[in-house]
């Protein structure tokens, strides 16, 4: 029935678009690609791919088929790097996806000791991810994830590795900067800077404006942690930020943080691995260096 092949064939053909291009990709003649489809229609009783004038396009099972392959194949693909790896002597590759904007400064405090520790080990940071990592966890496309919002799940394990509170941030000549701490309906006419994050995870909205019923004047995304500090800087708006991260922008910035209410905001950093590789040693490492660095 269905084997690894079929996956690649019909992957190939859903990215290359014709059988030529497919045969090319996997280094494979025409008629073989065919002559295992065909087998694979006969033994399934439904046909897999129908011809779209030059290109080929997928039949409903054949969509079943490759959703199947895009969760399927990055496993094989991990799984034979891990027994390369293994076999010459090296440890493995560490890839690591990042939900946490500001956590990248932290990181970067973790992984150089990291490094000098594994100096066997591949490492890939990838920034790409705003709240999606969890599926590229899930789907073997990284093998550790930085949250500060974990998504539970059965097959994936949490492990918190830093505390540190949320705090606002304001020009040090801002109206609120001598506050001890900030209600949310102070920030009605304030101008929000925030990372390309939807408002309903942002801490700011879902954990102190929007329970409060209160709001900001407008609100504008701006992508690096500089730039933002900088427009705040400069009195141009405000943000919110780890406290740990204001401190160290505020000796050569002219910002200050502040609690919001009485209580402040909470937060945690926390490392996402799979169930499956609790046993894998570095990775293990890798968290105890995490929750060694502050």
């Amino acid at each position: 029935m269905l084997e690894r092949i079929h996956l690649e064939i019909l992957t190939a053909i859903k990215t290359q678009g014709t059988l030529t291009k497919a045969a090319d990709s996997l280094h494979l003649s025409q008629s073989a690609l065919s002559h295992s489809i065909k087998k694979l229609e006969g033994q399934l009783g439904t046909s897999i791919w129908k011809k779209d004038g030059r290109n080929l396009r997928l039949t409903p099972a054949g969509e079943r088929i490759q959703t199947l392959a895009n969760r399927i194949l990055p496993q094989f693909s991990r799984t034979e790097l891990l027994l390369k790896q293994i076999a010459k002597g090296e440890m493995g590759a560490l890839r690591i996806g990042m939900e946490c904007h500001p956590c990248y400064q932290w990181l970067l405090r973790v992984i150089q000791p990291y490094l000098e520790q594994w100096p066997d080990i591949d490492m890939d940071v990838k920034q790409k991810f705003q709240f999606g990592a969890l599926g590229a966890l899930l789907s073997y496309e990284i093998d550790v994830l930085i949250t500060p919002d974990p998504l539970f799940k059965p097959k994936i394990d949490y492990i918190p590795v830093f505390d540190y509170e949320h705090k606002l941030v304001v020009a040090a000549s801002h109206q609120l900067a001598q506050q001890d701490f900030v209600l949310p309906e102070q920030l009605s006419e304030e101008v929000l800077f925030t990372y390309p994050v939807e408002p309903q995870r942002l801490d700011i909205f879902s954990q102190f404006l929007t329970p409060a019923k209160c709001s900001v004047k407008k609100h504008k995304i701006i992508e690096t942690t500089e730039i933002m500090l900088q427009m705040v800087a400069a009195g141009r708006g405000i943000c919110a930020l780890p406290g740990w991260l204001v401190d160290e922008y505020s000796k050569s910035m002219a910002i200050k943080s502040i609690r919001f209410g009485k209580k402040g905001i909470s937060k945690q950093i926390f490392v996402g691995i799979r169930k499956d590789e609790q046993d894998i040693e570095y990775l293990n490492d890798f968290i105890t260096q995490a929750k060694n660095t502050k």
